[in-house]
C-alpha cells in the first residue's frame, strides 16, 4: 500500500485548469492522501469519529466502541449529553442533514453496557502514582488515560458519589443515573481508585503524604455566581446549582406554583425544566438580553419552552417584593447589541426565584500554593500542556480558561493524562501535525445517494414533565448501522473502486479488501481522471518531482 502523503496543499498550485491535459512528458502526478475530516476536527475530546463510525458500519461494534473509547471512556453519557459540535461541522449537512453521530455514539455506548464490554490497559504498571481532584468529567477522563496507560490512580472528590456536574448538575430527564454509574464503574474495574466525601484542603500536603508523583486539578464549577437582589423575604431566592443539585441528591424542595429562574444559560434551562416537574404550573425564564444573544444552545431553550417553559427576554430583576411580587425592567439594546435600562419597569409573580447567572470553581484551596498563577477563580496554565507554573501540578476542565462541557472535560483529561505521562518519563511530548481539512467543496459526491437522516424516539412535552424518566430514546441495531453508513468518509479513501474503475491506462492496483490501492507510475500519465471522480478527495495531484 502507497503511504498516504501529509499535503499542505494551500502551497499546491491550481490545478484544476489543467485537468485533462496529458502531454508527452507527465508534470504532474496523483497521490493518495488522508485529510482530517471536519467531525475529528470539532470534536473537543479528539474522538476518531469517522474510523468508528465505519466500524459499525462494517458492523464491528465493539471494534468500533474500543476505538471509541481510546480517546472517550464515556459513548453512553456523551451521546445524551454532548452538544455535538461533530455534527454541526459534518459537511453531509450540505446534501440531507448531518450525520446524526450522537446517536450512533449513544447505541455503542448502551452496546457496551448491555454486553459488559470492559477495559483494558495499554501498557503494564509503572511506579508512578498520581494523585487526581475532582470526580467529574475531567478527572474521570484524566484517571482513565493515566491507567490504561500503566499508572497507579486515586480520585479524591468532596462529593458523595463520583461523577460532579454530570451526576449534580445534569438532570436525570437527560442522563439517567444507571448510564453515569455503569460507565463510571469500568475504572474501578480498570484499578482507579475513588475516594469520595474528601475536601482537599491542603493540596502538597496529600501530595506529600500519599506519595504521589503528579496531579491534576479537575474541580468543578460548583458555586453559584451571587447577584444583589433587594428583598424582604431571603427564602424565596436560591440558586440554581444548588436547586438542581438537591434534587439530584433526591431532593423535592417546595418551590410554589409559580417559579422564575434569573439568566440564558443552559443550567438556566435546567432549572426551568425541573421547577416544572416538580409541579410549578408557571416556569418563567428572566433573560436581560435577546434570544439570539442567550448563551444556552438552541436545543436546550426549544425542549424548555416546548415543556411549557416561558422566556421573558429584555428583562431583568430590579427587586423581589412582598408575597409572591417581583419588580423586573425592561431592557433594550443599543447601537452597539447592548442590553441597557429604559426606565421602565412590569410586577411578574414568583413564589420562587432561581438565580443561574453562572458558575464559579472553588479552587481557594489552590492559592495558599506559591508559584499558581489565577485569574479570579481560574487557573492560568500551559494552554498545551496543562501544567501550571508549579512543575507537576496540572489543572483542567472548569478550573482553567474553557468552554465548560462535559466533552472538553474529557478532552482536558486525555491532554493532561498525555502530558503527565511524559514529564513522568523526562519525554518531550510529541504533537503530530494534523492533516489538511477535508472542506465539503473539494469532495465529487456522485457516490452517495440521498438517506435522511435518522430520528432518535421522544417523550410527548406534554406527559414527560410528570416525572423525571429519560425523554429521548436511543436507536436500534439497524438503524445505528444505517445512520453510521451515512457518513462520507471525508478525505479518507474507504475503497470505492471508483479510481480503480475509472483509470485509463489501468495504472492503479488494487491490494486487497483493508490495503486500499497504489499507483503504477510506469502507466500513470497524469491525466487525473482518478482526482477528478474521487468522491472524498482521497487523491491529491501534485507536481512531477524535479
Amino acid at each position: 500500500m502507497s503511504e498516504p502523503l501529509r499535503l499542505d496543499m494551500t502551497h499546491l498550485p491550481d490545478l484544476a485548469e489543467s485537468v485533462g491535459r496529458v502531454g508527452p512528458i507527465r508534470t504532474r502526478m496523483p497521490v493518495y492522501v488522508d485529510l482530517l475530516p471536519p467531525c475529528n476536527n470539532a470534536c473537543p475530546a479528539g474522538e476518531n469519529i469517522q474510523e468508528w463510525l465505519r466500524l459499525v458500519k462494517a458492523g464491528d461494534d465493539e471494534a468500533a466502541w474500543r476505538e471509541l473509547t481510546r480517546n472517550n471512556p464515556f459513548p453512553a453519557i456523551h451521546g445524551r449529553v454532548c452538544y455535538h459540535p461533530c455534527e454541526s461541522a459534518c459537511n453531509r449537512i450540505e446534501l440531507d442533514g448531518a450525520v446524526s453521530i450522537h446517536s450512533v455514539e449513544r447505541y455503542l455506548g448502551d452496546l457496551a453496557i448491555e454486553r459488559g464490554w470492559r477495559f483494558s490497559a495499554h501498557r503494564p504498571p509503572t511506579s508512578r502514582r498520581v494523585l487526581v481532584v475532582g470526580a467529574g468529567p475531567s478527572g474521570l477522563s484524566a484517571a482513565y488515560q493515566l491507567a490504561m496507560l500503566g499508572h497507579a490512580v486515586e480520585i479524591r472528590d468532596a462529593s458523595a458519589a463520583p461523577g460532579g456536574m454530570m451526576r449534580y448538575g445534569i438532570p436525570e430527564y437527560r442522563l439517567p443515573r444507571a448510564v453515569l454509574d455503569a460507565e463510571v464503574a469500568r475504572l474501578v474495574d480498570l484499578g482507579v481508585r475513588i475516594v469520595t466525601d474528601h475536601r482537599v484542603t491542603d493540596l502538597l500536603a496529600e501530595q506529600a503524604q500519599g506519595g504521589f508523583d503528579a496531579v491534576f486539578v479537575a474541580i468543578g464549577a460548583h458555586l453559584s455566581k451571587r447577584v444583589d437582589i433587594p428583598t424582604r423575604d431571603a427564602s424565596r431566592i436560591v440558586d440554581a446549582v444548588s436547586f438542581l443539585r438537591d434534587v439530584a441528591s433526591g431532593g423535592r424542595p417546595v418551590i410554589g406554583r409559580r417559579v422564575a429562574v434569573y439568566g440564558g444559560g443552559n443550567t438556566a434551562m435546567d432549572a426551568a425544566r425541573v421547577a416544572r416537574r416538580l409541579g410549578a404550573e408557571e416556569s418563567i425564564v428572566v433573560y436581560r438580553r435577546t434570544a439570539e444573544q442567550m448563551p444556552a444552545h438552541v436545543s436546550e431553550r426549544e425542549e424548555a419552552q416546548a415543556e411549557g417553559v416561558t422566556m421573558n427576554w429584555l428583562r431583568t430583576i430590579s427587586s423581589v417584593d412582598e408575597g409572591d411580587a417581583m419588580t423586573v425592567e425592561i431592557m433594550e439594546l443599543d447601537d452597539d447589541g447592548r442590553a441597557v435600562g429604559t426606565g421602565r419597569f412590569e410586577t411578574l409573580q414568583a413564589d420562587t426565584v432561581i438565580l443561574a447567572l453562572g458558575q464559579e470553581a472553588d479552587s481557594g484551596f489552590l492559592k495558599a500554593i506559591p508559584g499558581i498563577r489565577f485569574d479570579r477563580d481560574v487557573v492560568q496554565v500551559d494552554p498545551r500542556t496543562l501544567m501550571t507554573d508549579v512543575p507537576g501540578i496540572f489543572a483542567g476542565g472548569d478550573a482553567v480558561p474553557s468552554e465548560r462541557t462535559v466533552t472538553v472535560g474529557v478532552g482536558h483529561g486525555k491532554r493532561a493524562a498525555r502530558t503527565i505521562d511524559a514529564w513522568l518519563a523526562s519525554r518531550v511530548l510529541d504533537d503530530a501535525d494534523k492533516h489538511p481539512l477535508a472542506a465539503f467543496e473539494t469532495l465529487n459526491l456522485w457516490y452517495f445517494g440521498d438517506n435522511r437522516r435518522s430520528t432518535q424516539p421522544e417523550l410527548d412535552p406534554a406527559n414527560r414533565v410528570t416525572d423525571f424518566d429519560e425523554i429521548h430514546g436511543g436507536l436500534g441495531v439497524e438503524q445505528a448501522h444505517v445512520e453510521a453508513a451515512r457518513c462520507l468518509s471525508c478525505g479518507n479513501c474507504f475503497e470505492c473502486d471508483g479510481c480503480l474503475g475509472s483509470c485509463p491506462e489501468d495504472a492503479i492496483v488494487k491490494l486487497g479488501k483493508g490495503h486500499r490501492y497504489r499507483f503504477d507510475y510506469a502507466k500513470c500519465t497524469g491525466c487525473a481522471t482518478c482526482f477528478e471522480q474521487c468522491p472524498v478527495h482521497a487523491i491529491e495531484m501534485i507536481p512531477e518531482p524535479k
